[in-house]
C-alpha cells in the first residue's frame, strides 16, 4: 500500500494586506520573463508595466533584450537599483534558489511574490525571517482589477 502526504497551504492574507502590497510596491523583477506573448509571464509583465509598475526581466536566454520597456538581466544579481517585489514564475523546485538569490542581491527587497499554483512553504519561511512579506498561489494581474487598483 502506498501512502501520499498531502499538503494544504492556507492563505491567511487578506485584501487589504494584498492591496497595501500592491499599492507600496513600485519596482518589481520578474523571474521568469518570457518574450513570447502566449506564456503567463510575458503577459503579467506587460499588464504590470501598464499599470504604472516598473518591470525588471529576469531570464537568462532573453538578457540584453526589451521586455515590459525595461531591458532583461541573466539574473537578480545583476539588478542594482533597490527593488520592491521579485514575481516569481519558476517552478517551485526552483524559487528556494530564486529566493535565496533575491535576499542576497536585492536591495530594499520588501515583497516575495510566488504565482498562481506555487506555494513553496521552506522559501516564504526563509524570506519572512529576511523581513520579506510573501505572497503565494496568487496573480498580481487578478488581484489588481478585482481589488479595484
Amino acid at each position: 500500500m502506498h501512502y501520499i502526504r498531502i499538503m494544504m497551504y492556507i492563505d491567511t492574507l487578506t485584501d487589504a494586506d494584498i492591496t497595501r502590497i500592491l499599492k507600496d510596491t513600485k519596482v518589481i523583477a520578474l523571474v521568469g520573463a518570457s518574450a513570447k506573448p502566449e506564456r503567463p509571464s510575458h503577459r503579467v509583465g506587460n499588464f504590470l508595466a501598464s499599470k504604472g509598475y516598473k518591470v525588471i526581466p529576469v531570464n537568462p536566454g532573453q538578457a540584453g533584450k526589451t521586455l515590459f520597456g525595461e531591458t532583461c538581466v541573466a539574473s537578480l544579481s545583476e539588478i542594482t537599483e533597490p527593488v520592491d517585489m521579485v514575481d516569481i514564475f519558476r517552478r517551485a523546485e526552483e524559487v528556494g534558489a530564486v529566493v535565496d538569490e533575491a535576499l542576497h542581491a536585492l536591495t530594499g527587497l520588501k515583497y516575495v511574490w510566488m504565482q498562481l499554483d506555487l506555494v513553496n512553504e521552506k522559501a516564504a519561511a526563509l524570506a519572512r525571517a529576511q523581513g520579506a512579506e510573501v505572497v503565494m498561489d496568487r496573480c498580481p494581474a487578478i488581484e489588481i482589477p478585482r481589488l479595484g487598483l
